[in-house]
């Protein structure tokens, strides 16, 4: 199978290739001059070995409680206070730890995580490889080999944890054991992005997108195929205009499920039957976040926009931050945040999509979305660094 990094496709994309985005281009990228409202408060900072570099990774951290469960590239795995970023346990999930850090032939690489769920989190690997870790202690509890890339978050319910692999297969694993209990296989065309659609479970089911440009449904208890509708079809005649991944994670939001692909639509789909309620036409391989009765988008190209979550009608639309290949967005309080390729922290009022604050991190940018804490974010940057920011 023929995989293409987004960064190809998106002629160098900064974020995923480590390469400048503007130093070779006439009219280089410059952020809007702001004034801040705010100044944006850091409350601790910590490391995780060497992050992801330039590699892709959709390595989020999770939280629990009072715990921030992080992970870098090349096997370490750590769990921090929330509240003080002090280092609670770390493990290393390499099978044999290299004697130096940056020999790549004995990285875990790992690349899909975090979740945490029943008492452990799992993690997966670019090596096919699923990894359980106690919570508490942070002992590897069992690893699973798989067949196929582990590049997306696993997820949790009715008692399993479902892993979407680059193969085209989804498995469901027993949570204590690792124990295959079905699989599921999706065609997958010759020419895709670069990442998978993580799975949600909800009502009975496991929802996921497929690199055919298709939101499906199986039955969590067995595997089988409960429903399936596209989101995104094929046009064009070039390889890249026909790719039409749903690389995002679906969002289940009362009895809608909401799904965006990239060349595709943004869809809101009713989840017991799979009957499309409307669509708009956005592009997207970044994970969208509902708020209330407000969707939050970024789209290919880097424009945010809020959309109304019954009608998909357009509510507001930021492009001044496109082409700074922007993560997904989170929401915290009054505001969306999220970060750049070049180690930006974006704070923009969720009611009009004006640009409130910024703040620069000294570091190799921004390659996941902010995750909320109770009254506080934690950043992940790819060189490693580990940040906690009050929200004001």
């Amino acid at each position: 199978m023929k995989k293409l990094s987004m960064a190809t496709l998106a002629l160098c994309m900064a974020s995923l290739l480590g390469c400048s985005s503007s130093d070779d281009d006439e009219d280089e990228l410059v952020l809007p001059q702001i004034t801040n409202q705010f100044e944006t408060q850091i409350l601790w900072q910590e490391s995780v070995g060497s992050g992801v570099e330039h590699y892709f990774s959709r390595l989020t951290p999770a939280v629990y409680q009072d715990m921030v469960f992080v992970a870098e590239r090349y096997g370490r795995v750590k769990a921090l206070n929330a509240d003080t970023g002090k280092t609670l346990w770390e493990t290393d999930t390499r099978k044999a730890p290299a004697f130096w850090p940056w020999e790549d032939n004995d990285s875990a690489k790992l690349s899909g995580g975090i979740l945490q769920a029943y008492g452990n989190i799992y993690i997966g690997s670019e090596h096919g490889e699923v990894i359980a870790i106690n919570r508490d202690s942070g002992e590897i509890v069992w690893r699973k080999n798989v067949p196929g890339e582990a590049l997306s978050s696993p997820a949790a319910g009715d008692g399993l944890i479902y892993v979407n692999l680059g193969s085209g297969k989804l498995l469901a694993l027993h949570p204590d054991t690792g124990e295959e209990r079905w699989r599921h296989e999706q065609e997958v065309p010759a020419l895709t992005l670069r990442g998978l659609s993580s799975p949600t479970s909800a009502n009975g089911g496991v929802l996921f997108g497929e690199e055919s440009g298709k939101l499906s449904v199986l039955i969590a208890e067995n595997g089988y195929s409960a429903w399936s509708v596209d989101v995104a079809l094929a046009k064009g005649s070039s390889e890249f205009e026909r790719l039409v991944d749903v690389d995002t994670k679906p969002v289940v939001s009362g009895a809608l499920v909401y799904a965006i692909g990239y060349n595709g639509n943004l869809a809101a789909v009713d989840v017991r039957n799979g009957n499309v309620v409307w669509k708009r036409e956005y592009s997207s391989y970044r994970d969208l976040t509902i708020d209330l009765n407000i969707i939050y988008i970024v789209d290919s190209d880097g424009v945010v926009y809020a959309l109304d979550k019954e009608s998909g009608i357009e509510r507001w639309s930021q492009p001044a931050l496109r082409g700074w290949y922007l993560t997904a967005p989170t929401v915290a309080g009054n505001y969306i945040v999220l970060g750049d390729q070049e180690g930006n922290l974006h704070w923009l009022d969720k009611q009009s999509g004006q640009l409130v604050s910024r703040e620069s991190f000294d570091s190799s940018g921004f390659f996941t979305e902010p995750v909320k804490a109770d009254d506080k974010l934690i950043l992940y940057t790819r060189d490693g660094e580990v940040s906690a920011v009050k929200i004001p």
